[in-house]
């Protein structure tokens, strides 16, 4: 029985061991098991939709304000352009309506200037300067 009982013993110490050092590897390796392991890549995952969308909402704010911006850009050109056809007709119109009274102007200034008589201004200027037009005569 001494024998049986030894070996026994023996047994169970030697299953002991073999149970206290896989304890002891599982313990020292701490790595979660599978089941761990994927709920914490799905935890991950979860976190990185979360950050994708939340870059999308922005993107898309940022598109839209940049889309309003140009809407905007292209209403000023519009009205800048248009400002400018309005100027330019001004302009035009300005033109064409003064510049026959400036021909009549002149053209009454020189045919008033040698029924007056008048002589060129004596001064102490000894030339290049032009005399004043002569005064139109009234007419009544």
């Amino acid at each position: 029985m001494e024998g049986l009982l030894r070996k026994s013993c023996k047994l169970v110490g030697l299953a002991g061991a073999v149970l206290a050092l896989s304890l002891l590897a599982g313990c020292s390796s701490n790595e979660p098991d599978p089941a761990q392991r994927a709920v914490n890549a799905a935890n991950q995952a979860d976190q990185a939709a979360a950050r994708a969308d939340a870059a999308a909402q922005k993107s898309a704010a940022s598109a839209a304000q940049a889309q309003a911006a140009a809407s905007r850009v292209e209403q000023a050109a519009s009205d800048a352009k248009a400002a400018a056809d309005r100027a330019e007709a001004i302009a035009s119109k300005t033109m064409s309506e003064h510049r026959p009274a400036r021909r009549r102007r002149h053209k009454k200034a020189a045919e008033a200037a040698p029924e007056a008589g008048a002589a060129p201004a004596a001064g102490g200027d000894s030339g290049g300067g032009a005399a004043a037009p002569a005064p139109a005569p009234a007419t009544p």
